[in-house]
């Protein structure tokens, strides 16, 4: 912060001579004796947390996992439209551990963004403490009769970045900032917030806007052709990277890597996916690398066969 051009000292010290003793000035926050007296015989009391809502799940004796989905899909047990939340729902499945879909949405989630899990209740006067994506796979693990192990690679860090770097970015502008986010967005995330115009309206603006100032964190503009043009060298080096392999890194069952990549290449692959999509630079990259299309089917028929 520059300079104040007329800066202003403090007053010197008064002078030690004792002053005439005046009266404390009369302030707003000041709570007047007969009320503050009042409030001493009735102190504020903490109330424990709330229950559940009433149309959170009353079975719980089972694992219930929280995504973006509608309820056709939650009845069918099919996948989530949002890759975070398709990624987990993946690597669950991987891990062998049975969970139930709950249509939710961030508002809902106690860390402010989906997915989360919620396992079961074992004791009534215990309530079971929600689990939040960053610490699924740890849960995960020590749930699961045969955990998932993932691979010991130099280079897992490296291509675990193109993911959550080049190919998040290029999703995110794509969806949100494309022709596409009438088409995919507004169908999945903002219609059925709402009837009220004025609402859709706002949610619209507020998507739009927390996606634009996420790319804005990466370069001084949003540039389409730069983010579609890295996209698609790294869906190629994944590509490359899973070569003739079942799995990446060729690990003998998939991990959360491999549950990583499904979490794009399905929902880009995914023709009904809201009303299609309208701008297919992306869907065209994953069409052209035969190898992902293949590991998609693979893992679909597997471990999605309602899907």
């Amino acid at each position: 912060m520059p300079p104040d051009p007329n800066p202003r000292h403090d007053p010197p010290s008064p002078a030690t001579t004792p002053r005439p003793q005046q009266s404390q000035p009369t302030s707003i926050f000041n709570v007047p004796a007969p009320i503050r007296r009042l409030f001493d015989k009735f102190p504020l009391k903490t109330y424990a947390a709330d229950d559940l809502p009433l149309r959170a799940p009353r079975n719980r004796g089972e694992n219930v996992l929280f995504v973006f989905i509608d309820e056709e899909g939650v009845r069918g047990g099919g996948a989530s439209w949002n890759p975070g939340c398709l990624k987990w729902q993946a690597y669950l499945k991987f891990s062998g551990i049975p969970f139930r879909l709950a249509k939710s949405n961030n508002h809902a989630s106690p860390s402010g963004a989906l997915p989360f899990l919620l396992p079961p209740q074992t004791d009534a006067a215990k309530p079971a403490h929600p689990i939040s994506s960053a610490k699924l796979q740890r849960w995960a693990m020590d749930k699961s009769e045969k955990p998932v192990e993932e691979a010991d690679d130099l280079r897992y860090e490296a291509y675990l970045s193109l993911l959550d770097h080049r190919i998040r970015r290029a999703w995110l502008y794509s969806v949100y900032l494309s022709p596409n986010f009438t088409s995919i967005a507004e169908p999945l995330y903002i219609l059925p917030t709402s009837t009220n115009p004025f609402v859709r309206l706002t949610i619209a603006r507020e998507l739009q806007y927390a996606a634009t100032a996420e790319l804005l964190k990466f370069s001084a503009i949003v540039d389409a052709e730069q983010l579609y043009t890295q996209a698609e060298e790294a869906f190629a080096a994944l590509e490359t990277l899973l070569g003739s392999n079942k799995w990446f890194f060729a690990a003998e069952r998939p991990g959360l890597f491999d549950a990583s990549v499904f979490a794009y290449t399905h929902l880009l692959l995914d023709e009904g996916l809201g009303k299609g999509w309208v701008d297919t630079v992306l869907r065209d990259a994953v069409l052209e690398s035969k190898g992902l299309v293949a590991h998609r089917e693979r893992i679909l028929r597997a471990y999605f066969q309602s899907t």
